[in-house]
């Protein structure tokens, strides 16, 4: 929007732990516990993702560690399956659920929320693998400095609908919340003046304070 970033692409981490489908358990375990990383894309061929091996995978094999008999009759069969499994192939979540570097980071933020995952592998159209998006990586964006974001703000939006000839707008941001005050020539413009600044990147809420250019100053 006007500038600010707003892609995948610009905010995922391009140095990616990954294994391949012949990957073992104990080799799955150790690279996330050496990268901090809780799920590891799965590739095949030239890098394409096949599927995502989650710590979520690997934990019905330590259920059944102790118990395997009484583990068994709990489990659904899907796990089952898994709790048996020794390669990551046969461990992976599969197909796996991606993300393009195009995409919005509302788009990304949708896809995590209704797949209830935590991380997204970014693929281009072949599906190979460039990067890996996580929920901290969408957070980000709201530690950007306020001044920062009023500037955008002043510079992109503001005279974009409110010409400084016709109107004299203000703009305030504090912790991410933006404010937009005084007299403008277009009130029905106000709306999307809120919108269009709700959608830069670090702004947490939108206060939109304007009145018509015609009512008398407010005292």
């Amino acid at each position: 929007m006007y500038g600010t970033s707003h892609l995948v692409g610009d905010i995922m981490t391009c140095s990616v732990a990954a294994v391949g489908r012949w990957a073992s358990f104990k080799d799955v375990v150790g690279l996330m516990h050496d990268r901090e990383v809780s799920a590891l894309p799965v590739l095949a061929g030239p890098g394409r993702v096949v599927g995502v091996v989650s710590e979520a995978d690997l934990l019905p094999t330590e259920e059944l560690r102790d118990s395997p008999e009484k583990g068994y009759a709990l489990l659904p069969p899907a796990e089952v399956v898994k709790a048996g499994a020794v390669t990551a192939g046969d461990l992976m979540s599969s197909p796996a659920i991606t993300v393009r570097p195009r995409a919005t980071l509302a788009e990304a933020a949708r896809l995590m929320a209704r797949n209830k995952v935590k991380r997204l592998p970014v693929v281009d159209e072949r599906g190979l693998l460039k990067g890996v998006v996580s929920r901290g990586d969408l957070l980000k964006v709201f530690l950007r400095e306020d001044d920062d974001i009023a500037d955008e703000v002043r510079r992109d939006i503001v005279p974009l609908l409110f010409p400084p000839r016709d109107s004299d707008v203000g703009v305030a941001v504090h912790d991410g919340v933006t404010r937009l005050s005084g007299r403008v020539s277009d009130m029905s413009l106000a709306p999307v003046a809120a919108r269009l600044v709700r959608a830069v990147e670090g702004v947490v809420d939108v206060e939109c304070d304007l009145t018509w250019k015609g009512d008398p100053p407010r005292s």
